[in-house]
């Protein structure tokens, strides 16, 4: 049994600049899966949101909600109609809410919740979920490294209450198997660090677990 046949469906989550996108790139290419990206550059609301955050954060967030629950139930209905085909996510839908609590003033968070509880999402539960918990200093390096120009002006005062949302998120998460990965030395474009990583989730036996790695 392979990785892909213990666990058809895989996020991987964690906070911006944490490597979740090379990660499901990188497990993806190996085990030849099906690969389903969040695609944050089609928000056109997302660079006006670090610029002016409370003008710009309800429509940044509705449209990511709308991007995120049109890739699951394409996914879901692919998944009806033909042989299930594995799958390694960047994210999952459950997190939209956690985006949402952090950004949005509570008039803005009531419609949001009307809005998400309306569209009454249907999801498939990932088999497992790798969650990268990553210090904001390493967050902070990683998201100067990739140059992207929007995220350039993300204060380290955001990225840390960001950091603190989904640890609270996930030290209560219990509806798939949970891999909590201690990621400030984890380098996965290494081949040998992705080999360990492999290796470590096939020894998964229990709801939650966790993996510290002394790769650079």
């Amino acid at each position: 049994m392979n990785l892909i046949e213990k666990f058809p469906y895989i996020v991987i989550e964690g906070p911006i600049g944490c490597g979740k996108t090379t990660l499901a790139k990188k497990l993806a290419d190996r085990f030849s899966v099906n690969l389903l990206l969040e695609n944050a550059e089609a928000n056109p609301f997302l660079s006006r949101f670090y610029q002016d955050a409370p003008r710009y954060a309800l429509p940044t967030q509705l449209f990511f909600l709308f991007q995120r629950a049109n890739q699951i139930r394409d996914l879901t209905q692919r998944d009806m109609f033909a042989e299930a085909q594995a799958t390694i996510a960047d994210f999952f839908l459950e997190k939209d809410p956690l985006f949402a609590r952090l950004n949005l003033d509570d008039e803005e968070f009531a419609l949001y919740r009307q809005i998400y509880q309306h569209m009454q999402l249907q999801t498939s539960t990932p088999d497992l979920v790798i969650y990268l918990q990553t210090p904001v200093d390493a967050l902070e390096e990683r998201i100067h490294q990739r140059n992207i120009s929007y995220e350039q002006g993300i204060p380290r005062e955001y990225l840390e209450r960001l950091s603190n949302a989904y640890s609270e998120y996930f030290h209560s998460y219990d509806n798939s198997p949970l891999l909590i990965v201690n990621n400030e030395k984890l380098n996965i474009t290494k081949e040998d660090a992705l080999n360990t990583l492999v290796e470590r989730i096939m020894q998964i036996r229990g709801r939650r677990e966790f993996f510290n790695s002394n790769f650079d």
